[in-house]
């Protein structure tokens, strides 16, 4: 399964900011629960996933990409990272265990406390993506060859394999997903973060 966009220059722009402006509590609860299942869908799936990051990949869109197995990004112009605390707001748990395993605790911290968004160089070069490509056709070709390697591959083997390593970061959701919402609904509305939502959307019509 290969994750990848049809426009131009986003691969995936991450979350709705609007739905946490001012929220209305119902509709946050759907929001951020379709949200967690999505990505334990995505992040447990028995098929092998590649991402294929053919534009600006931050917050959301950055979890997603990390979820895949494999990760292939177009070069040099695009960017990727979880910058949540640039939006004065902070990354979930699950979304910090993620980035943890895939480029390790002490570069996953420096990276979430600053919200550094990475160019496609940079995340090669600490492992946040295994692959860089010129343009999309050869990122989707080199995905593809990266699936294609598990034609004689046992879907047992592979699907256990990626279970147990990845058992810690889906066993706290699954433990946790009320009180990770109940988390998000109260930190959402609370005065600090709606003003620096306020302030982010504001600079975005500038």
């Amino acid at each position: 399964m290969i994750l990848t966009s049809g426009l131009q220059k986003v691969f995936c722009a991450g979350l709705d900011i609007t739905e946490f402006y001012n929220p209305n509590p119902d509709r946050l609860s759907k929001f951020w629960t379709t949200l967690q299942d999505t990505w334990l869908s995505l992040y447990t799936t028995s098929f092998p996933t590649v991402s294929v990051i053919n534009g600006h990949s931050p917050a959301g869109g950055c979890l997603f990409a990390m979820s895949c197995d494999y990760r292939v990004m177009v070069g040099p112009n695009y960017t990727i990272g979880l910058n949540e605390t640039k939006l004065g707001i902070v990354a979930p748990k699950w979304f910090q265990d993620t980035m943890v395993a895939v480029i390790g605790q002490r570069k996953a911290e420096v990276s979430l406390t600053t919200g550094k968004m990475y160019t496609t160089d940079e995340a090669l070069q600490i492992g946040l993506i295994d692959e860089s490509l010129p343009d999309a056709n050869s990122a989707l070709k080199k995905g593809t060859q990266f699936l294609n390697n598990f034609q004689k591959i046992s879907p047992w083997a592979y699907k256990m394999t990626k279970d147990i390593s990845r058992q810690p970061t889906v066993q706290w959701l699954i433990d946790n997903k009320q009180k990770d919402l109940d988390f998000v609904i109260k930190y959402m509305q609370s005065p600090t973060v709606q003003k620096n939502l306020e302030l982010y959307l504001q600079s975005l019509k500038k």
